[in-house]
């Protein structure tokens, strides 16, 4: 378990470095626009989730 855990976080930051690396090479507007993007999209998720985890346990 403890090494499926590593391996998991090894890829995740794997994926963040290359992430960030296509963040670097668009300019900061279009960058700081597609987070803003990405958080509400989050957001409306979280809420869906939650909203869909009371009604499942009424």
């Amino acid at each position: 378990m403890e090494r499926l855990t590593m391996i998991v976080l090894v890829a995740a930051l794997l994926l963040l470095g290359i992430v960030l690396g296509a963040v670097v090479q668009i300019p900061l507007p279009l960058s700081l626009t597609l987070g803003a993007l990405i958080g509400c999209w989050l957001l409306v998720f979280a809420v869906r989730e939650r909203v869909g985890a009371r009604r499942r346990s009424r």
